[in-house]
């Protein structure tokens, strides 16, 4: 061989050494990359939703374990501050492991969008396991809940993981008129992650764990905006459904005359996910037999279109925004953007509509009247089913609060709606009038504008709204809008009437699409 050819040789041989060192070295970093995907990289799941995650378990860049273990140590990292988590499962590793496997096994089977995905439900709803279900007080701590509640029932079908229970505001709000938004005796206070301020509504802590990246997904209630107003306050979306779509069995209660389940989630697809796997029949409550007919054949993911907003028509109260807005100019000017928004996206809005009523939906005594009544009702029920029980009555979580007055902050916050609802004797003529009143404001008011003004959905700053949503039974969902003069956050509402989800969620998903607001808060621990 010539010494020329021997150097064209050596060449050769140095090239493609040269190009089989540099793909080793691509595909080491690579399969590093995917290795450390949920470990190395953690960061990149802080504001991943369900489809993000399912995206990266079906690349193998991601396993439920190593979800879980994120979700774990962002909770050891930021609970001790915001309080938005009251207890971990002790069992969610062995879940996860369990949804790997399964993942594993049906490689080719298409499973449920929450399969292998942590949640965190309200500490008012029950799980048979090792997770307590107490409302926040200690005077259920240790009880024994019969069954799964029927959406934690149904989420375990759909392979969500249990992560924990989400804290509250104790008794969700109905102990005393003085205890603040987010404290419980077990869990204390919650705040808001953008404010550290006032979290609102009872289920404060699912709204601050999903706004604070500890869990993507959380369940909540509502009886008058227990949903909707810590979803607005920390950024996220929050479905109040109609009355009985999705169960109430095996949830502490406050009356089944008001008290839905619903998602909360850093986005409108991921409360659908949600939705869909909860909402059906629940033989343990009766209220889902006659809800089911508004279930739509094939689900309510199929609502989610970018174009949603085309042709809707939306009511918009100025009374009612203005007891929203005051004075805030930062707020109304956000606002009427997004009524901008809303037009340019083909929405057809019904401005300066009245309801003659609007003020006696925040004036008139009786939802409270039978609220009191029927809580005392259905309590006792809940309580007398237990397996097991500190307490069996609404008298004996009286008789708790005072012996442990320290422990509960009774001489700090009281109990004066234990007391006047235990004062009650069923429902008697005072309830029943309370009831026909709840019944004419209803009909002579929200009901009567979305009918007479030919409504989609009304739409509305903030959490006002609840109230006429609440008394009738209706469905809301609030979508992530901005930030007030003081740099709280706050949403913006669609309500409509029963089974009116198909149409809200595509009012709602497009204007999430249309708009994208919801920001990570800047958490300092």
């Amino acid at each position: 061989m010539t010494s020329m050819g021997a150097k064209k040789s050596q060449l050769s041989f140095f090239l493609f050494s040269s190009m089989l060192l540099i793909l080793l070295a691509t595909l080491f970093s690579r399969a590093k990359a995917i290795k450390g995907h949920g470990h190395g990289r953690l960061p990149s799941l802080r504001e991943a939703t369900v489809h993000d995650i399912q995206h990266a378990f079906k690349q193998n860049q991601l396993t439920s374990r190593k979800l879980v273990e994120f979700y774990l140590k962002e909770i050891e990292r930021l609970n001790p501050t915001l309080k938005g988590v009251i207890e971990v499962n002790p069992d969610a590793l062995f879940q996860a492991d369990k949804a790997d496997q399964e993942r594993h096994a049906h490689a080719r089977i298409s499973l449920t969008p929450l399969h292998g995905i942590p949640i965190l439900l309200k500490d008012n709803i029950a799980t048979k396991d090792k997770l307590n279900t107490t409302a926040g007080s200690y005077a259920l701590l240790g009880s024994v809940v019969p069954r799964d509640a029927g959406v934690a029932a149904k989420l375990r079908k759909a392979g969500a993981i249990i992560l924990g229970k989400a804290s509250l505001s104790e008794w969700s709000n109905f102990r005393s008129n003085n205890d603040p938004n987010g404290w419980s005796g077990r869990g204390g206070q919650g705040k808001d992650p953008y404010t550290m301020g006032d979290p609102l509504g009872s289920s404060s802590g699912s709204a601050i764990s999903v706004a604070a990246n500890m869990v993507a997904v959380a369940v909540g209630t509502e009886t008058d905006g227990s949903i909707l107003a810590p979803s607005g306050r920390n950024l996220v979306v929050g479905i109040k459904p109609t009355l009985g779509l999705t169960s109430r069995a095996g949830v502490i209660p406050i009356t089944p005359r008001q008290d839905s389940v619903g998602p909360i989630c850093r986005t409108v697809s991921d409360a659908v996910y949600v939705l869909d796997a909860i909402a059906g029949i629940d033989y343990n409550d009766n209220a889902t037999m006659e809800a089911s007919q508004f279930i739509p054949k094939g689900g309510y993911a199929q609502f989610l279109k970018a174009d949603g907003l085309r042709g809707k028509r939306l009511g918009i109260v100025r009374d009612l925004n203005s007891l929203a807005i005051g004075n805030d100019t930062i707020l109304s000017r956000t606002v009427e953007q997004h009524l901008d928004t809303l037009r340019h996206r083909g929405a057809v809005l019904v401005d300066n509509l009245k309801i003659a009523n609007l003020r006696e939906y925040y004036t008139s005594s009786s939802e409270n009247i039978l609220s009191l009544a029927e809580f005392k009702i259905s309590l006792n029920a809940y309580l007398s089913e237990l397996v097991a029980s500190p307490i069996r009555s609404l008298a004996d979580a009286i008789a708790f609060n005072k012996k442990n007055a320290k422990l509960e902050k009774i001489k700090e916050y009281g109990q004066n709606l234990f007391i006047e609802a235990q004062a009650t004797n069923g429902i008697g003529k005072v309830e029943k009038i309370a009831l026909a009143n709840l019944a004419k404001l209803t009909k002579e008011g929200f009901h009567k504008l979305m009918i007479k003004s030919n409504l989609d959905a009304l739409v509305t700053p903030g959490n006002l709204v609840s109230t006429l949503l609440a008394v009738g039974g209706f469905p809301g969902i609030i979508v992530p809008a901005g930030f007030d003069s003081q740099g709280t956050p706050f949403g913006i509402c669609f309500g409509g009437l029963k089974g009116w989800e198909p149409k809200l969620i595509e009012i709602a998903y497009g204007f999430e699409q249309a708009t994208k607001i919801r920001k990570p808060p800047k958490i300092k621990v």
